[in-house]
C-alpha cells in the first residue's frame, strides 16, 4: 500500500510539474501577444496620425507647425541671450507668450511686455527666421547682414537705451552685420559705423562718420 501512495503521489506530482510548465509557456505566450498588440496598436496611431497629415487639407497646417516650433525654439534661445536669461518664448494656440524668469517663471502675453521687450521680442523672431531661411537654401547659403527700420523715433529714451543695448550685444556676438536705419541721434550716436545721408533742395550726398 505504501508503495502504491508513493507511486501514485509521484505521478501527481510530474502530472503537477507538466501543468505549471504549461502555464509559464502560456504565460510567456501571453506577454509576447501583449507585447505585440502594444507594437500593432502604437504602430496603428502613428499610420492613423500620417494619414490625417497627409490629407490635402491637413499637409500644409501640419507642416506649418512645424516650422513655427522650429522657429520659437530658435528665437527663444536669441531672446534668452538677447534679455541676459530673463525671458524664454512660448507659444499656445496662436498666442505667443514669454517665460519670465525675473517673475517666478510667469507665462505672460506678449502683448505685457514694454516697448523695448517687444523690441526684442521681435528681433529674436527675425533673427531665427533668417537662420531657418539660410538652413533650407539649397546653395548653403547664409544671411550674413540684417537691416532693421522699426520705427525708433516712437520710443521713448528709457526703450531706447533697451534697444541701443540689445543692437551692441548683437553686434558683439561678431555672427552678422547690422545695419540701422533711423533719424533718431541718440541711438544713431551709440553706432560706431554710421553714413549720413543729408539733401538740399536739389540733391542728397552720403558721408560716412566713425571708424
Amino acid at each position: 500500500a505504501d508503495a502504491d501512495l508513493i507511486r501514485a503521489a509521484a505521478v501527481a506530482a510530474e502530472r503537477a510539474e507538466a501543468a505549471w510548465q504549461r502555464l509559464v509557456d502560456r504565460r510567456e505566450q501571453a506577454r509576447e501577444l501583449a507585447e505585440q498588440r502594444a507594437t500593432l496598436l502604437r504602430d496603428g496611431r502613428v499610420a492613423k496620425a500620417l494619414a490625417g497629415h497627409l490629407r490635402a487639407n491637413n499637409f500644409e497646417r501640419w507642416l506649418l507647425e512645424e516650422a513655427l516650433d522650429l522657429l520659437v525654439d530658435g528665437a527663444s534661445r536669441i531672446l534668452r541671450e538677447l534679455t541676459g536669461g530673463q525671458y524664454d518664448l512660448m507659444h499656445d494656440k496662436g498666442e505667443f507668450f514669454v517665460i519670465d524668469h525675473h517673475d517666478a517663471g510667469l507665462r505672460r502675453g506678449v502683448r505685457t511686455l514694454s516697448g523695448g521687450e517687444t523690441f526684442q521680442a521681435s528681433l529674436a523672431l527675425a533673427l531665427a527666421l533668417s537662420e531657418q531661411l539660410a538652413g533650407m537654401s539649397t546653395t548653403a547659403a547664409s544671411l550674413e547682414s540684417i537691416v532693421l527700420d522699426e520705427g525708433f523715433g516712437t520710443l521713448d529714451a528709457a526703450t531706447l537705451d533697451v534697444v541701443a543695448a540689445t543692437l551692441e550685444n548683437l553686434a558683439a556676438r561678431g555672427d552678422r552685420m547690422v545695419g540701422v536705419v533711423t533719424h533718431v541721434n541718440a541711438l544713431a550716436e551709440r553706432v560706431p559705423v554710421r553714413f549720413e545721408v543729408h539733401k538740399d533742395a536739389r540733391t542728397a550726398h552720403v558721408e560716412r562718420v566713425g571708424l
